[in-house]
């Protein structure tokens, strides 16, 4: 009887390690599939820009994803909380200009994959010249330099260039003075 209780014990310990072994590489599978949405220097194609640093792209395999592009922000356009902001619309409209429907991009990621909103966390390049649309954006003085430690890898680049539109008083720097200033009503009546 001794041996037949230690032949059991021994079965169900295996049966509980090939479970563990399992449920590894399920988690480890899953992980996978999930991670080959977002690899970095992953081709895509821009469906919509939402607002100036925010936009829908589509995946070869026909996935979209909402994207905020990392190390910028944009005055508000379209948050319901928030009024809309100075220069909002224009760096919109110049997003949609730099971005139109259907334009194939590359999505570099950082450290995290998605916000808080869970959207996808993303520097884009445009692939027809490999313009790197966040620093354009800050180079233009559309956007401000966002930075959320630890997704900084091109923290010099956007720094140099929101740099260069403030101290040359471009975009939002001379219009408005500076990021984050509600609109004035009466300028869009």
């Amino acid at each position: 009887m001794h041996a037949r209780a230690a032949h059991i014990a021994h079965a169900t310990s295996r049966f509980w390690v090939v479970v563990a072994h399992v449920l590894v590489w399920s988690v480890m599978f899953s992980a996978c599939s999930v991670a080959s949405t977002i690899e970095p220097d992953r081709i895509t194609t821009l469906v919509e820009v939402i607002d100036g640093d925010t936009v829908i792209i589509r995946f070869p395999n026909g996935e979209q994803e909402t994207v905020r592009l990392l190390g910028i922000d944009t005055p508000e356009t379209v948050d319901p909380t928030r009024p809309v902001q100075c220069f909002g619309r224009e760096a919109s409209e110049h997003l949609a200009k730099l971005l139109p429907v259907g334009t194939p991009l590359r999505l570099e990621r950082d450290v995290d994959a998605r916000d808080r909103f869970g959207r996808l966390l993303a520097y884009l390049y445009r692939t027809s010249d490999d313009l790197f649309v966040n620093v354009e954006m800050l180079r233009l003085g559309l956007a401000d330099v966002s930075l959320f430690e630890p997704n900084t890898a091109h923290r010099t680049a956007l720094i140099h260039a929101v740099t260069s539109a403030r101290t040359g008083s471009i975009g939002l720097w001379e219009a408005c003075g500076g990021p984050d200033v509600p609109l004035d009503p009466d300028e869009y009546n």
